[in-house]
């Protein structure tokens, strides 16, 4: 290895280990074969406790004692989206991006997170690995669930108690835009309006 690509591998260790969410190496049995500094903060694991381990185990899946054989054998994780979507990723060579709600163990205690999961397949001295990204969306999904409306003009109320509408709330908060169309159910409603509109107008007398 020449001393570029020396400086070339430790600059790509420092940009890995500066990204804010949690990054895994894992195979297809979600055992971690690396990971990024957030890892090593979120959990407050040493690092033997980390390496080679399944990744529910790791995060402290509520479940990945469901048995004894440990994270990925019991029913419930069947239908695991980290699990799932690892999978996925190898064996359709495709980044695979879902959300899910995480049931970890933290302080003892259970707890909830939402999270956005990608899953990118990558081969690494002709061996087969998948880049395991989770970003914690728990602020966004409490959000979601938190933000008042009016149930009758749909207004959105913010946090200094004024109402605008839906799109504009979005578009201030979140920089979101909004495009319009009508669902199946809006557009026969509309278009029934406007057939009754014209048969009205088409039994009116003439002006003069």
């Amino acid at each position: 290895m020449t001393a570029e690509n020396r400086v070339d591998s430790e600059m790509f260790r420092v940009v890995f280990d500066a990204l804010p969410a949690l990054i895994f190496v894992v195979d297809e049995d979600v055992r971690i074969q690396d990971y990024n500094a957030a890892v090593t903060d979120f959990l407050a694991t040493p690092a033997p406790a980390i390496f080679k381990r399944r990744g529910g185990e790791v995060l402290r899946c509520l479940h990945s004692t469901d048995v004894p054989e440990g994270c990925g054998r019991a029913p419930f994780c069947k239908g695991c989206i980290i699990r799932n979507s690892v999978g996925e990723a190898f064996a359709g060579d495709r980044v695979m991006r879902r959300r899910t709600r995480m049931e970890l163990i933290r302080a003892g205690s259970k707890q909830d997170i939402y999270a956005l999961i990608t899953a990118s397949p990558f081969c690494y001295k002709e061996k087969s690995f998948v880049l395991l990204v989770i970003e914690d969306i728990s602020e966004i999904a409490e959000l979601q669930r938190l933000i008042p409306i009016c149930s009758v003009c749909k207004k959105v109320r913010d946090d200094k108690e004024s109402w605008s509408r839906l799109e504009a709330y979005f578009k201030e908060n979140w920089d979101v835009d909004f495009t319009h169309g009508l669902c199946p159910e809006c557009y026969e409603i509309e278009v029934d309006k406007l057939e009754k509109y014209i048969e009205a107008t088409k039994s009116r007398p003439a002006d003069g």
